[in-house]
């Protein structure tokens, strides 16, 4: 019977390059490596390893303060094949409601309960209903101001995605906002559909409701069930990527689970955590070279 193997990937921000050989080469013979491989020169290598050291913690928070990640995770089912993501501070570098509440003048009021909901401090659907009750009265042209002033993508989200499709990834977004932003970031990055909640709208205008049902945390676990179903996957085929406190179902039942730049709270609960590479950490821990890589 073949050896369980493991994969621990090395990863930094791309913008600032400072994985060396050195310091891989260390971790690896700290941890009986048995191969070292670099994925891209300078910002993410992998080594094969035979077990999980025990002091696989004290040495991730070691390599975090100089702002590494590392991930370890089996290497047998490392690549994915559905691939579901947060947008809001995920695939988007903003929280799309908040944009829209400062435009219109009520950002500080709106932006605070948007805090508390993703650090778990408030129910996310009360959240939501609260936020989009200060919108009332907004003209719906004012989102499309706001998706092109506003609204950027997240560093690495475009390489994400064109990978993954490339590589016949079904990739899905799910969003805890609204269509009107959803939809427009899914058609511009490719994903093959897209989930958000809908405003009330009558005579051109948010009425301050939302349309039922509110899709929240279950509803995003629901999502990611009802894609592996459909394709006929187990769970642990899924990648799934967020930040804040609805999106912690999702994480746990993916079979990698990632807190991207996430709220502590996820990041307690969370398999894996990104803190300093960009989203083609995603790749690089499924095992994709940069020369893989779709730009």
């Amino acid at each position: 019977m073949k050896p369980k193997m493991y994969v621990i990937t090395f990863m930094c921000n791309p913008s600032t390059p400072i994985l060396t050989n050195d310091l891989v080469s260390k971790y690896s013979k700290t941890f009986g490596g048995i191969s070292l491989t670099w994925l891209n020169d300078g910002i993410a290598a992998d080594i094969k390893i035979p077990e999980i050291p025990n002091e696989f913690k004290n040495y991730w928070l070691e390599l975090q303060a100089s702002k590494i990640d590392m991930v370890v995770q089996k290497e047998k089912y490392r690549r994915k094949k559905l691939l579901v993501a947060d947008m809001d501070s995920t695939i988007i570098e903003q929280e799309s409601l908040d944009e829209l509440a400062d435009e219109v003048g009520c950002g500080k009021k709106i932006s605070q309960i948007t805090k508390q909901a993703m650090e778990g401090k408030l129910e996310f659907e009360q959240a939501l209903t609260l936020r989009v009750g200060y919108l009332k009265g907004t003209p719906i042209s004012i989102i499309n101001k706001v998706m092109m002033n506003r609204i950027t993508l997240s560093p690495g989200a475009r390489t994400l995605i064109s990978t993954m499709r490339k590589n016949n990834v079904y990739t899905a977004l799910i969003s805890g906002g609204f269509t009107h932003f959803t939809s427009k970031i899914a058609l511009e990055l490719g994903f093959n559909e897209s989930m958000a909640n809908e405003f009330e709208i009558k005579s051109e205008r948010l009425t301050g409701m939302v349309e039922n049902p509110i899709l929240g945390k279950e509803a995003k676990v629901n999502f990611i069930r009802n894609l592996a179903r459909k394709f006929g996957l187990s769970s642990i085929d899924v990648i799934a990527v967020g930040d804040g406190a609805n999106d912690i179902g999702m994480l746990e039942l993916a079979g990698s689970g990632v807190a991207m730049h996430a709220k502590e709270i996820v990041q307690s609960k969370a398999k894996i955590i990104i803190n300093h590479s960009d989203l083609s950490a995603l790749l690089y821990m499924q095992g994709y070279h940069s020369n893989d890589f779709e730009n």
